[in-house]
């Protein structure tokens, strides 16, 4: 089966400690992956560089999620058919208050048969952010 993830790859190294200079890299990758009956993907990548300081690799969330949790982000908050919202878009890009973010949640919520603690709730300011919870949430469920 095919499903097309959302991934990225965050990178931070300090070259300079005592001084606190440092530099990041963010890359962002969405490629198609086949999921086994394991649950492992055929995605692989390798550096051509020294491993940096701290590296965060994110393949957790289905494009199909993203796009859903988009949709339901741009109804709740009045916006344009053509209003680009993507997984790195924050709400408060597109307007929203901590009222209209509550308000996200909650259909969201409705949306996915799921409960969100109000903790981990605050803690949402972007789509990728909503998906990645609602996914951790509705596996924990189906477990």
């Amino acid at each position: 089966m095919a499903t097309s993830f959302s991934s990225s790859i965050s990178t931070s190294t300090s070259f300079f400690p005592h001084f606190h200079v440092a530099t990041t890299t963010r890359f962002t990758l969405q490629k198609p992956a086949s999921i086994f009956n394991d649950r492992k993907t055929n995605l692989s990548f390798s550096l051509r560089s020294p491993i940096p300081a701290r590296l965060a690799i994110s393949c957790a969330v289905k494009q199909e999620t993203v796009e859903k949790v988009s949709e339901i982000v741009k109804k709740q908050l009045s916006l344009a058919e053509d209003q680009n919202v993507t997984a790195g878009t924050k709400f408060t890009e597109l307007g929203a208050d901590s009222l209209d973010t509550v308000e996200i949640v909650m259909v969201l919520e409705e949306e996915f048969g799921i409960t969100m603690a109000e903790e981990r709730a605050k803690e949402i300011a972007t789509v990728q952010q909503a998906t990645e919870l609602i996914e951790e949430l509705v596996q924990q469920k189906t477990a």
